[in-house]
């Protein structure tokens, strides 16, 4: 059709020239142009090959969808998505299909027409490959758990011992030696976190933390107290975020606050800490009676 084809994004780019480089595949001389000169041909003698097709927020069509890429999709514009749904992806696709067809492009998907055809083996093909490979032990390592357990039966099938298959969980240390696999031990793995600039050094105690504040908000109490008799000399003081915008929805409360103070006095309590489980109990039963949330609470109770 006389179009020019441009690569776009990291992966693509990097890929697309592997596959050049192997010859296995090839490109006639000039069909291939940058960006940087694409973006001054006209619409119509352009073709863009991007990333993004399971809707990953800093991929090219995602930033393209939420005009945030020099690329600018427009009325006129298709959009093809050769490819299939990765469960758990349908948000995130759906986002940046609604994206581009707000901007006037006709979006073209598996749902709709017939633009994708599967890059993984069907059972039939997995027995052909096994029939011909005739391997000693079978070791599926790709997919979800119901997939392993097919592949392995599809094995059995074409005579792989049972003893001689394995679906190891992940950490798993197999050692490969004399021809046959053995379990040899288990690293103890779990999620790793990138968070700004750190990586690994936030908690699973420290997401529920940000949960909480995202999705109940915060309240924060100030008390100054003499620790002798459990009197209040100041406050309390209460303020919130992401809970109320009128912080006299708390004016119920503060007599509460100051209520428990002294009976935990009476009742022996004189240490700070111990004063400000007091404030937190009382306030997180307050919440969750009047309000119904679970917002963060954090007391800090000083001695006057």
């Amino acid at each position: 059709n006389g179009r020019h084809v441009v690569f776009v994004g990291r992966s693509m780019v990097r890929n697309m020239g592997i596959a050049s480089e192997l010859g296995y595949m090839t490109i006639p001389a000039g069909t291939v142009v940058d960006l940087k000169d694409a973006v001054e041909m006209p619409d119509d003698r352009v073709v863009f090959m991007s990333t993004g097709s399971q809707g990953e927020p800093m991929a090219v069509l995602s930033r393209m969808a939420n005009q945030e890429h020099q690329i600018e999709v427009g009325t006129g514009d298709t959009v093809i998505l050769a490819s299939s749904l990765i469960p758990g992806n349908e948000n995130a696709v759906y986002r940046v299909i609604n994206g581009l067809i707000a901007l006037g492009a006709n979006v073209v998907h598996k749902g709709s027409a017939k633009v994708h055809v599967s890059g993984h083996a069907a059972a039939g093909e997995l027995l052909y490959c096994y029939n011909i490979v005739k391997p000693k032990n079978v070791f599926p390592i790709h997919g979800e758990v119901r997939h392993l357990h097919a592949n392995v039966a599809l094995a059995i099938e074409t005579g792989v011992p049972v003893q001689n298959t394995l679906i190891p969980e992940n950490g798993t240390v197999v050692d490969l030696k004399d021809g046959r696999m053995n379990i040899a031990g288990q690293h103890d793995i779990g999620f790793v976190y990138v968070d700004g600039s750190s990586v690994g050094e936030i908690t699973d105690a420290d997401l529920k933390d940000r949960r909480i504040l995202a999705e109940e908000g915060f309240i924060s109490i100030f008390v100054a107290i003499d620790p002798r008799t459990g009197a209040v000399v100041v406050g309390p003081e209460i303020h919130a975020r992401g809970f109320a915008e009128d912080e006299s929805v708390f004016d119920d409360v503060k007599p509460q606050i100051v209520k428990a103070l002294a009976e935990a006095a009476t009742s022996g309590t004189n240490d700070a800490g111990q004063f400000q489980q007091v404030v937190r109990r009382v306030v997180g039963r307050w919440v969750n009676t009047q309000h119904r949330r679970r917002p963060m609470i954090v007391p800090i109770v000083i001695e006057a």
